[in-house]
């Protein structure tokens, strides 16, 4: 077993918004020759990133409550509760959304990198060195009440769905960005969110439960034939942020045979909650070990953040993966379940939710 093996299927990245905000037109060289971000095909190869979750995500740029550098500076404090944007505008959210997707369709034409619609695609594309790439939608700002819109995003490969960021929808409501907190904020899905679960059950599109507040996660629950999962989420009796899965949501999670993909950022991460890159890697092997007892070493794995969090320095960018894998190896994780987290359990969850 090589520095790169196994392959890391992950659950969160944010590259199509950084590659969006700075120019489409200049996106894939960015990607095929370097960037100043956490992913870029070189530095993917490099760390043995195989694919995952690649997200659509609409900012709210005009109306935050506070700049970027203000809330970084909050979430360095002892303790922080960030104000939360408003309700986005439907229209807007999508044309946001097409350009991204159309990114990621350019990116896909260089042969590199490929949307994949199966888990067999997923499973080819990472044997022949081409980086798998599942189309995700973190945030339904974008979806109409017809869901129109999600047809043709389903027909340009979107297979998986977040209700909501943390701003509100018209599905459901998501946490703030709160330390200390839980996510017992707000109420359950709508109407609407209750009728996009089932829209996207029937057509085999995975609901993300990443961002939801703890009502709308039982509701997902209630009414989902599929498994829970969350892409990007740790564990909250190690860091008691609001956008933690309790161990009653974990126990959710593992009773449908569900998936939790361990979130990189480090404000998710420390006991502290707060947002300093000298976290050192022991910490995410103990939100690991927690998970892998919690719900079973079969539905745990990775939801990076890369290119949308502030991650520990000793991993710096997606190359980071080798010096993490080398620390799972020395914490006494062996091949088997090295291969389980890295890539597999993803594979069986997707088996189990797509049609």
């Amino acid at each position: 077993m090589s520095d790169t093996t196994p392959l890391v299927f992950d659950g969160h990245n944010d590259i199509l918004l950084q590659l969006h905000r700075d120019d489409r037109a200049g996106a894939v060289k960015s990607f095929l020759e370097g960037r100043s971000g956490a992913l870029d095909l070189s530095r993917m190869k490099a760390g043995g990133f195989g694919g995952g979750f690649f997200a659509l995500y609409v900012p709210s740029v005009g109306d935050m409550v506070l700049s970027i550098d203000d809330r970084i500076d909050a979430m360095c404090e002892p303790s922080f509760d960030l104000p939360l944007p408003p309700m986005l505008d439907q229209a807007e959210a999508l044309v946001c959304c097409m350009e991204q997707t159309a990114i990621l369709l350019d990116l896909e034409r260089t042969g590199t990198l490929k949307i994949c619609r199966t888990v067999s695609e997923i499973r080819t594309c990472m044997a022949s060195g081409i980086i798998a790439a599942i189309l995700h939608m973190e945030g339904a700002e974008a979806i109409d009440r017809d869901f129109a819109s999600l047809e043709v995003l389903y027909t340009a490969g979107l297979r998986s769905i977040g209700p909501v960021w943390s701003r509100p929808t018209i599905y459901g409501e998501g946490v703030p960005f709160r330390y200390p907190s839980d996510g017992n904020i707000g109420s359950g899905l709508t109407e609407d969110g209750i009728r996009l679960v089932e829209h996207c059950n029937a057509r085999g599109i995975m609901i993300d439960c990443a961002h939801l507040n703890e009502a709308g996660i039982r509701d997902v629950a209630k009414h989902s034939d599929a498994p829970i999962v969350a892409t990007h989420s740790n564990v909250h009796a190690i860091c008691a942020s609001s956008r933690n899965l309790t161990d009653e949501q974990l126990g959710i999670i593992a009773d449908s045979d569900g998936m939790v993909g361990l979130n990189f950022a480090v404000s998710f991460l420390r006991e502290d909650g707060r947002k300093f890159a000298d976290t050192p890697l022991d910490t995410l092997l103990k939100h690991l070990d927690h998970l892998i007892e919690r719900i079973g070493e079969d539905r745990v794995g990775f939801g990076s953040d890369f290119d949308g969090a502030l991650i520990p320095e000793e991993m710096g960018d997606v190359t980071g993966l080798v010096p993490l894998r080398k620390a799972m190896r020395n914490h006494g994780y062996d091949s088997a379940l090295m291969e389980k987290l890295c890539n597999a359990n993803w594979m069986r969850v997707l088996e189990n939710t797509w049609k």
